[in-house]
C-alpha cells in the first residue's frame, strides 16, 4: 500500500534523511519512531506530499506523490500533531468544509453520520470547535483526516496531551481503524506504540535501523538471557541451590513479592539454556518454582539500544516531548550548561553596567 524506495532528503548541506527504504501492507498498523532531528517529521512530510524529496520515490497505492500527486493524496488521510481545526465552527460545520475541500463524491450526511459515530462525534457536532475539551478536538482532527475513506492513514502524536481514559479511547479508534485502513503512527509514547502497532520502524540520524515487530527487534538485539523466577522457599536456601548450576552467570534476589516464595533475577550465558538444570536442582531440594518467565527487552530499551550515540539536541532546543527519546543524563546536562552560560553571560552584561 506504501512504498519507499532510496528516499533522501537535504537541507542545504545537511542530509535530514538518508536513503531510506520500507513499505507498509495494506491493513497494517506501523509505528514510525525517531529522536529529535532523526528526520521522521521530514519522512512524514514527504510521505503526505507536503514536502518534496530530494531523491528517491514514494508510491501510495501504486501512485507516485509527485508524478501522480492528486490520486495519491486521494488515498491518504493526515492527522498532524496539532490538527488543522476553526474554532468558530461547529464540528458539523467544519467537518462539512473538509468535504467540500476533498472532493469527496459520497453521499455526504450518511458519510459524516458514519465518521462522527465511528470516532465518537455524534453528541457534540453541533458544538463551537473553541468549546470542545482537548480530546474531542483530537477526535475532530481524526475525523477530518477519515473524510474521504482514505486507503492510508498517517498519524502524528494523536494522543498527545490528552488524560488517560482520552488515551485509552483514541487508541480504541485506532485500533479499530488498523482493520479497514492501513495506519503509519508516530508517538513519543512507547508503550502507546507497544500497545496499538504490529510492526515498528525506528529512524536515527537520517537512517532506517531498525525494522520489524517489537518482540524480533528484541530478541535480535539482546544477547542475554534472562529470566525472572519466583520460588517457594527462604532466600538463603534457595541461593544455595541455584549458585552451583552451570551456565548461570548472575543471580539477583528482588526480595518477597509473594507470602512464602522469593523472587530473582537471572542470568544465563549466551545461547546456554538453564531451564531445565534450574528446574531439577530446585525439585530435588524441595523448592517449589511458583513461576519462571522470559525478560524481554521493552520497546524503551530496544529504541535506546538501536538509537545509542544519538548526539542529543542542541541546548535550548530540547523538545520536553522529545526528551524521553534521549539520553536522560545527557539532556539534562546539556540543557543546564545552557543555562549555567546564558547566567554568566547576564552577570557579565551586570558587572560592565
Amino acid at each position: 500500500m506504501v512504498e519507499i524506495k532510496n528516499l533522501s532528503k537535504k537541507y542545504g548541506d545537511k542530509l535530514a534523511v538518508d536513503s531510506i527504504s520500507f513499505t507498509v501492507k495494506q491493513g497494517e498498523i506501523l509505528g514510525f519512531l525517531g529522536p529529535n532531528g532523526a528526520g521522521k517529521s521530514t519522512t512524514m512530510n514527504i510521505l503526505t506530499g507536503y514536502l518534496s524529496a530530494t531523491s528517491g520515490e514514494v508510491s501510495i497505492d501504486g501512485y507516485d506523490i509527485l508524478d501522480n500527486p492528486v490520486e495519491a493524496k486521494k488515498r491518504i488521510g493526515y492527522l498532524p500533531e496539532h490538527p488543522p481545526l476553526y474554532m468558530d465552527m461547529t464540528v458539523w460545520e467544519y467537518l462539512d468544509f473538509v468535504y467540500d475541500l476533498k472532493k469527496v463524491t459520497e453521499d455526504r450526511e450518511a458519510h459524516l453520520d458514519s465518521i462522527c459515530e465511528t470516532v465518537k462525534l455524534t453528541d457534540v457536532k453541533d458544538r463551537l470547535i473553541a468549546n470542545l475539551s482537548k480530546g474531542y478536538k483530537q477526535r475532530v482532527g481524526l475525523a477530518q483526516a477519515l473524510i474521504g475513506n482514505p486507503e492510508v492513514l498517517i498519524l502524528d502524536e494523536p494522543t498527545v496531551g490528552l488524560d488517560p481514559k482520552q488515551i485509552i479511547e483514541i487508541r480504541s479508534v485506532i485500533k479499530q481503524l488498523g482493520r479497514d485502513h492501513t495506519v503509519i503512527l508516530s508517538s513519543h509514547i512507547l508503550q502507546e506504540v507497544n500497545a496499538i502497532c504490529e510492526r515498528v520502524i525506528i529512524i536515527n540520524k537520517g537512517r532506517l535501523v531498525a525494522s520489524d515487530t517489537p518482540e524480533n527487534l528484541g530478541k535480535s538485539i539482546s544477547n542475554e538471557n534472562k529470566f525472572q523466577l519466583r520460588v517457594a522457599g527462604d532466600e538463603r536456601s534457595i541461593l544455595d541451590v541455584l549458585e552451583p548450576v552451570a551456565g548461570i552467570q548472575y543471580i539477583k534476589s528482588l526480595g518477597r513479592k509473594e507470602a512464602g516464595s522469593i523472587d530473582f533475577i537471572i542470568e544465563a550465558a549466551p545461547n546456554v539454556d538453564v531451564r531445565t538444570p534450574i528446574f531439577n536442582a530446585l525439585a530435588a531440594a524441595s523448592l517449589p518454582i511458583l513461576s519462571l518467565q522470559t525478560m524481554d527487552l521493552s520497546l524503551e530499551e530496544i529504541f535506546l539500544e538501536v538509537t545509542k550515540g544519538q548526539a542529543v539536541a542542541e541546548a535550548g532546543e530540547v523538545d520536553e516531548d522529545e526528551i524521553e527519546l534521549v539520553n536522560m543524563p545527557a539532556a539534562a546536562a546539556a540543557v543546564k550548561e545552557a543555562a549555567e552560560k546564558e547566567e554568566e553571560g547576564a552577570d557579565l552584561h551586570d558587572s560592565n553596567l
